[in-house]
């Protein structure tokens, strides 16, 4: 696995919707297309207002609908319009980044105050509907989410289906079989926009941090 270190250095920027994450291998940038958000997002931007990467051209929450845990159509946006929501793209295979992400998540979530844990949506989309079928989308997040207050979400659907949600989110297509993924775990508030979003870089303190700084603006 490549990690993706983050300068603090307010002049760096990256393609923060480009970053391609390869579970137990390399990583690489690609184009978004149909990506709106603007393709350069400033890392700790001059105010420098989160531990996380800040993003001066905010991600617009995305708006589709694919399978949830009960076999019915989730739709995303309706269900987490206003709530603090936190959207990550992966599969359950994956060796590395998507069980580190959802631990991360996991750990941030135990150290907030309980009542902003219960606010927080956490959703994760397969990029690997082939086998992430509902029932292994639950048993594979039951493993950290368990003890908390808001079970995760996790979504499948077709592979068209999946494709385009990742694009109405701003992230590229996942390639290789779904193993070559964006490794952004993108933060929503209540006003439908994301502010932040996180890489391997992070921690779940800085999760934890953003939160409440969400939560409260």
């Amino acid at each position: 696995m490549t990690w993706f270190p983050r300068s603090r250095l307010a002049a760096l920027t990256v393609s923060a919707g480009l970053l391609l994450a390869g579970c137990g291998g390399a990583a690489a940038e690609e184009p978004a297309e149909g990506h709106d958000h603007g393709a350069v997002a400033q890392v700790e931007g001059p105010e420098d207002r989160y531990a996380g990467l800040d993003l001066p051209d905010p991600y617009q929450r995305p708006s589709f609908t694919l399978t949830g845990p009960d076999g019915q159509p989730y739709d995303f946006s309706a269900v987490t319009a206003g709530t603090p929501t936190l959207l990550f793209f992966g599969f359950t295979n994956c060796p590395d980044v998507c069980p580190t992400t959802m631990a991360d998540v996991a750990v941030a979530l135990r150290g907030v105050d309980p009542a902003l844990a219960e606010q927080v949506q956490v959703v994760f989309v397969t990029t690997d509907p082939a086998f992430d079928t509902p029932e292994v989308l639950t048993e594979y997040l039951g493993r950290f989410d368990a003890d908390l207050p808001t079970r995760f979400v996790g979504l499948t659907g077709t592979q068209e289906q999946i494709d385009q949600a990742q694009l109405a989110t701003g992230v590229p297509v996942a390639e290789d079989s779904g193993r070559l993924h964006s490794s952004l775990l993108l933060l929503y508030g209540a006003d439908d926009l994301a502010h932040v979003a996180f890489d391997a870089g992070n921690t779940s303190r800085d999760i934890a941090g953003d939160l409440g700084l969400v939560a409260g603006a």
